[in-house]
C-alpha cells in the first residue's frame, strides 16, 4: 500500500458498511461556557474531563471514531479501554484562538501533536479546524492546511480537515455574507489539498425544507474532492438527522458530531444515565440513517 493510499484508507474510522459514524467530544473553551449557559457555572478543568469520559465511555463503543483533545481526557480515553477496537481515536490538533464566552477566531497546528516525538500510538488520524474568510490570511490558510495534511501523512495517520466559515466585517456591512456560498468556496479551495477526510458545516444549516436540504447538499457535494461527512455545529438539534440523511444521499459518507448528541446532557446530575437514557438514541439513529444512507468512504 503507498503512502497515498494509507492517507485514503478509513477503515479504521469507518463501519463495516462504508459509512463514517463519528462522535465528537473536542470542545475546550466552548465546552466551559456551556456548562455556563446551562446553569452549572464556570467548570474546572477536572468538570469539563469527567464529561468527556462520561460521552466517551457510554456513546464511543457505538461510534466508528471518537474525537477528543489532548488537554482534557485524551490519555485517559487512549489508555484505560474506554474505546473497542471497532471505534477510531481521532485526536485534534489545532491550537485555539479563542477569548473566553466566545467563538474560535483563529487556528494553526499544535505544536505538541504535531511534533515528531508525540506518542500517537493508537491514534488513528489527526484532526485541524480551519477558520476560513475571505481576508488577508487566505493563503496562509491554505498552506496551513497543506503542512497539517503532509503532518498527518509523515506520521502515518489519517487526516480530517474541518474548514469552518466566517464573514468579514465588510461583508457584513455591505450585506455579501452568504454562508453557503462560502461553504462552497471553502471546499473547492481546501478539499483538493488532499485531506483523507474533509468535515464540513450542513448547508442551510440544516433548516431547509426537505426540497431546499436535497439541493443544498447536492451543490456543496459538487465542489469537496474526496470522501466528506458533516459536522452538527450551528444545526439545531431536531434538524441533525433529516440534514444528514440529505448529506448523505448527495454523496456524503457520515458525520462527526457532538453537539447534536450531548449538548443538552451539559451540566446534568447523573450524566452517564442522561446520556443513556438521550444521546444512545440519537446516536443509534444517526447511526441507522448513514448505513442505509451514506456513499461508502471507499467510493468518494
Amino acid at each position: 500500500m503507498t503512502r497515498n493510499d494509507r492517507r485514503r484508507d478509513l477503515r479504521p474510522i469507518a463501519r463495516e458498511s462504508g459509512a463514517l459514524a463519528m462522535v465528537a467530544m473536542d470542545q475546550r473553551e466552548s465546552l466551559r461556557t456551556m456548562f455556563d449557559a446551562a446553569g452549572a457555572g464556570r467548570p474546572a478543568d477536572d468538570v469539563l474531563r469527567a464529561f468527556k469520559l462520561d460521552v466517551a465511555e457510554v456513546l464511543g463503543p457505538l461510534a466508528s471514531g471518537f474525537l477528543i483533545d489532548r488537554h482534557y481526557g485524551y490519555p485517559e480515553v487512549r489508555d484505560a479501554g474506554l474505546l473497542p477496537a471497532s471505534t477510531g481515536l481521532i485526536l485534534a490538533a489545532d491550537a485555539l484562538t479563542q477569548d473566553d464566552g466566545g467563538p474560535v477566531e483563529e487556528t494553526a497546528l499544535d505544536e505538541v501533536v504535531c511534533a515528531p516525538d508525540f506518542d500517537l500510538a493508537g491514534v488513528a488520524a489527526i484532526k485541524l479546524l480551519i477558520i476560513w474568510r475571505r481576508d488577508e490570511h487566505r493563503a496562509r490558510r491554505i498552506e496551513l492546511a497543506r503542512s497539517f495534511i503532509n503532518t498527518a501523512a509523515r506520521r502515518g495517520v489519517l487526516s480530517v480537515l474541518e474548514p469552518v466559515v466566517r464573514s468579514t466585517p465588510g461583508e457584513l456591512d455591505d450585506g455579501s455574507w452568504d454562508a453557503d456560498d462560502a461553504i462552497v468556496e471553502a471546499a473547492k479551495e481546501l478539499s483538493p489539498l488532499g485531506p483523507s477526510l474533509y468535515k464540513v458545516q450542513v448547508p442551510l444549516a440544516g433548516a431547509g425544507e426537505k426540497t431546499e436540504q436535497a439541493a443544498a447538499s447536492e451543490r456543496l457535494a459538487a465542489a469537496i474532492t474526496g470522501p466528506w461527512v458533516v459536522l452538527s455545529q450551528g444545526v439545531e438539534r431536531d434538524r441533525f438527522l433529516p440534514a444528514v440523511e440529505a448529506a448523505c444521499r448527495a454523496g456524503a459518507s457520515g458525520f462527526l458530531a457532538g453537539r447534536a448528541l450531548w449538548s443538552d446532557i451539559v451540566g446534568a446530575d447523573d450524566v452517564p444515565a442522561a446520556l443513556r437514557q438521550t444521546s444512545v438514541p440519537r446516536l443509534r439513529a444517526l447511526i441507522d440513517v448513514v448505513d442505509r444512507n451514506a456513499r461508502p468512504w471507499s467510493e468518494a
